[in-house]
């Protein structure tokens, strides 16, 4: 199989990756600029990614094209869009220029390694289900912190405060939650996936609305927005955790 030529191992659902991992590429190449115009860009366009994400998935279950060369590319994928640059985008938006800014670097470092070891766990498992949080979900939380604090710098001219102090502490959380075996979603739990196609593309849509009018009350709405968000996927996702000790006890 190996010795076939690439356009024949691809499918539909692989080019629609490679359109998600391109999407990456470019959000990459706004975090290294470093403009916060840029830097909120990069963001806006891993939300972009995870419509595609979703999509190749569907049309891979619709098409039954679903196949090794299309599980390690896409996985391979998702190491970059949802983790790597995440984690770079994070680091630029929120350094201090200082000392403190070695340990934003480590929470980066934590965060992509964590996606990355969860895909690579992913790709081995053969059991159902979801162990750890999914790198899309991940990177969703850092979309969802960026833009409160983004917009909440438009609405008080604060630009970011305290959460360049915090940030780290999350991303060190969330690389946890990757790779955890203590968090479980089950195969059929529709409430998490229900949640995250909600929230994805409602992203984009807010972070526009708020960039074209950015007075006091759009942004102050947007950066509310975005801050439920947040939140709400973070009970999600102790939701997983809950499940899990519940099954353990039964």
């Amino acid at each position: 199989m190996s010795s076939q030529s690439i356009p024949k191992l691809l499918k539909l659902k692989d080019y629609i990756t490679l359109v998600g991992t391109s999407l990456g590429i470019i959000a990459l190449v706004c975090a290294c600029i470093g403009h916060p115009d840029l830097l909120s860009l990069g963001f806006f366009l891993v939300t972009i990614s995870l419509g595609t994400d979703m999509i190749d998935g569907y049309i891979a279950r619709k098409t039954n094209t679903v196949n090794e060369m299309g599980k390690e590319l896409d996985s391979l994928s998702d190491s970059l869009t949802f983790g790597i640059t995440p984690a770079v985008l994070t680091y630029q938006s929120f350094k201090t220029n200082t000392l403190f800014d070695i340990i934003i670097i480590a929470g980066a470092i934590c965060f992509a390694i964590g996606a990355m070891l969860r895909l690579a766990r992913y790709n081995i498992t053969e059991s159902p289900g979801y162990t750890g949080v999914p790198t899309p979900i991940s990177a969703l939380l850092m979309v969802t912190f960026f833009y409160t604090n983004y917009f909440y710098s438009f609405a008080m001219g604060d630009f970011w405060g305290i959460s360049s102090y915090i940030v780290p502490m999350i991303m060190i959380l969330i690389g946890w939650f990757n790779i955890t075996t203590y968090i479980h979603f089950g195969e059929k739990d529709k409430a998490t996936y229900i949640l995250f196609i909600i929230v994805a593309p409602l992203c984009p849509i807010f972070g526009i609305i708020g960039v074209s009018s950015p007075n006091f009350l759009i942004s102050m709405i947007v950066s509310i927005f975005f801050l439920c968000s947040f939140l709400i996927l973070i009970i999600s996702i102790l939701r997983g955790f809950f499940l899990y000790v519940k099954t353990k006890k039964g």
